[in-house]
């Protein structure tokens, strides 16, 4: 079997996927300071609504959310993208805060073997910096948004990561806290594990919503794949 999201599904283990921002870290946050900031730089305010729908997201679609919720369509989206991302990029030289449970369960899973990937739509330049918080040397395979061609919901991002750490995905648990990451790592073909963070996660076949991943262990994890 590939890793390609196809096949009948396996009955063990093999890797670990894990979304970044809002599942590991309680990085969202940092994004609502920038998205803030930029949205008061154009000389709106952005609204509770727009933000939240963001989460989950790529740049461009974020972006196009925060113009359309400023009434400012005709901005760039690229030139939006780039002030965010230095303004973000800053926030999290700063550090990173860990989600309950996030870094012990990485320990735990690390610990018995598994293999681990981190699975963003967060673009390369911003992750490098993250991991110096949360550590590179915790994931044998890192994906992030511009590393693909389609971002989540697309499956590709999962289906990359089971490919990278040489599993097929029907033997990875994807962690997620968006409907977008939820959707992505379902369509590859992984077991989900989803842990609401900033916005509600509605009820999907195929994936088990915890409240916190302070709940959750590597035997837990090793029943979503059976």
């Amino acid at each position: 079997m590939s890793g390609d999201g196809t096949g009948r599904r396996g009955t063990g283990l093999r890797a670990v996927l894990f979304d970044m921002d809002g599942t590991l870290v309680d990085s969202e946050k940092i994004w609502t300071i920038g998205l803030e900031e930029l949205a008061r730089h154009y000389g709106g305010v952005l609204s509770s609504a727009a933000r939240w729908a963001m989460v989950g997201t790529n740049m461009t679609e974020s972006m196009t959310i925060l113009h359309d919720d400023l009434g400012q369509p005709w901005r760039d989206v690229a030139g939006s993208a780039g002030w965010l991302e230095t303004r973000v990029k800053r926030l999290y030289a700063d550090g990173l805060v860990w989600r309950p449970g996030a870094r012990e369960l990485l320990v735990e899973v690390r610990a018995a073997g598994l293999a681990t990937a981190l699975v963003t739509a967060t673009a390369r330049h911003l992750v490098e910096v993250a991991l110096r918080s949360m550590g590179a040397g915790r994931f044998d395979a890192v994906v992030a948004g511009d590393d693909v061609v389609a971002t989540k919901p697309h499956p590709e991002p999962y289906q990359t990561a089971a490919r990278l750490v040489g599993a097929d995905c029907h033997r990875c648990v994807a962690v997620e806290d968006s409907p977008n990451g939820v959707a992505s790592a379902l369509a590859a073909g992984c077991a989900v594990l989803a842990v609401p963070c900033e916005v509600a996660l509605p009820p999907r076949e195929g994936a088990t919503v915890v409240g916190s991943l302070a709940d959750v262990d590597v035997a837990f994890l090793r029943t979503l794949t059976r």
